[in-house]
């Protein structure tokens, strides 16, 4: 097999990048290990920047999420019984973000890619990039129960932190930076309707509770709990209870229960891996980045990184130039480093490290207080959280 552009991993990213070439006039595949049914329905982010949710509806991917998404132009910040409102368009020229779940993202562009894009192949293993460093990289991957070779003028990784792309840059070559956090969350998904009509981070001395949605009826929660947790130790009775205790206001504010019907886990990390090109290939999202949910910038990193590849490449087309190709990494690591700061800010900020003393706790209580007393501090949250420009 040939192709322009071989992309390894049917995420967002990879589905998003295939689209973007397409509309461009460059020629694709896209290798997904997993089957179609697996990528639909893989739970992961919710939250959509103002930038991504622009780039959607311009690839002509939007229809749905106009129909469907939740616009949502601010937070709610939850601390001492206290409740802040951070309004995002007032602070930011008009930004907002949307709820859009990975999920129906997904779908959407696999539905546009295997009706007017190129090769979309589902439990197509990668096994090995080879050839970076050559004008003919390839890509040696599993299809069908029998090997072959996928050849192309350059490689995209969107595989994930566990997938090959990243193996192929040389360790004498790569900086890994990194901090795992003592704690993460049990997220569940309930049958109940929101019990607030936007986000709500809340902290509380017995730790970050956070409450999210997916849809009018559809409640997404979360927990912080130790980094060992079994989320099955957890009875639903339990679960609500400490929502209760860490959301709970001075006002008549009330938590509404529901069926849970899923339960999981997340881990909290931050990662980052430099450089994100070598020769050829081109690392985007998992594959060279991971930041704590907090912040809620993965997908939308992962977005930014294949948004800047499309254009270098249309740019290389249009003028011969490879400027653009070149500056990729600088390019995506500027943005990378902001967002993973913003996360962490915000994970530091709300959460309750296990070894924390009173000062901290204090200290925590004092950013909280500035951000709802300081237009300033406010402004630069609301900033961060509808996104960072992209390029």
């Amino acid at each position: 097999m040939r192709t322009t552009v071989g992309i390894i991993g049917a995420g967002p990213a990879g589905l998003l990048l295939a689209r973007l070439l397409h509309n461009a006039g460059i020629d694709s595949v896209v290798l997904e290990s997993r089957d179609r049914a697996y990528v639909e329905h893989r739970q992961r982010a919710g939250i959509l920047e103002q930038g991504t949710v622009d780039v959607l509806r311009a690839a002509g991917a939007g229809e749905r999420m106009a129909r469907e998404g939740l616009r949502h132009d601010g937070i709610e910040l939850r601390f001492d019984r206290r409740r802040h409102r951070v309004d995002f368009p007032a602070l930011t020229g008009g930004r907002s973000v949307m709820v859009y779940a990975q999920t129906e993202v997904c779908k959407d562009l696999i539905a546009l890619q295997l009706e007017e894009g190129g090769p979309l192949l589902f439990e197509a293993e990668a096994l090995a990039v080879e050839g970076a460093e050559s004008d003919r990289p390839s890509i040696r991957f599993r299809h069908q129960g029998r090997e072959d070779v996928l050849e192309c003028d350059y490689v995209v990784g969107c595989d994930g932190f566990w997938g090959v792309a990243r193996t192929a840059v040389p360790a004498s070559l790569s900086r890994v930076f990194e901090r795992t956090y003592p704690f993460g969350w049990l997220g569940i998904l309930a049958d109940v309707a929101p019990s607030h009509d936007e986000l709500v981070y809340a902290r509380h001395d017995r730790g970050f509770a956070l409450l999210s949605m997916r849809s009018p009826s559809v409640s997404r929660l979360y927990l912080q709990v130790p980094a060992d947790t079994d989320a099955g130790a957890w009875s639903d009775e339990e679960i609500w209870d400490e929502l209760e205790r860490r959301l709970e206001t001075a006002d008549d504010w009330a938590l509404h229960r529901g069926p849970i019907t899923q339960k999981s886990v997340t881990p909290m990390r931050s990662y980052v891996h430099e450089p994100m090109r070598h020769g050829r290939l081109f690392l985007a999202g998992d594959a060279a980045h991971i930041v704590p949910p907090t912040g809620a910038k993965g997908l939308n990193l992962a977005v930014g990184d294949v948004v800047t590849f499309a254009r270098a490449l249309v740019h290389e087309k249009e003028t011969g130039s490879a400027e653009l190709l070149d500056a990729y990494s600088e390019t995506c690591l500027r943005r990378v480093w902001q967002a993973e700061r913003f996360s962490y800010d915000m994970t530091t900020m709300l959460h309750r490290d296990p070894d924390a003393t009173a000062f901290e706790g204090r200290l925590q209580l004092a950013r909280l207080d500035r951000i709802g007393s300081s237009r300033a501090a406010e402004t630069d949250l609301a900033e961060g959280y509808t996104g960072f420009p992209i390029g």
